[in-house]
């Protein structure tokens, strides 16, 4: 969805609302300036890319991690 900034500004809480389901764009001087997305989206976008300290890490995700391994197609010789 894409609407202007007057538009936005207009009916802020009805483009909230549509953000839980869908980025909405929102231009200005006819270019996209600003997308509005959902808190949701933003955690999904952000999870696993912040450094975090193994501390911090559950029981299952230490667990995971320790048995992971690199598949042979990326391993380098030594």
């Amino acid at each position: 969805m894409k609407v202007t900034s007057t538009e936005f500004q207009q009916n802020v809480g009805r483009y909230q609302d549509a953000a839980q389901q869908a980025p909405v764009a929102i231009t200005k001087n006819g270019r996209t300036h600003t997308v509005l997305v959902s808190a949701a989206l933003v955690r999904m976008l952000l999870k696993g890319r912040v450094a975090r300290r193994v501390e911090d890490l559950d029981d299952e995700t230490v667990k995971a991690i320790a048995r992971s391994s690199v598949s042979s197609e990326y391993s380098h010789p030594r």
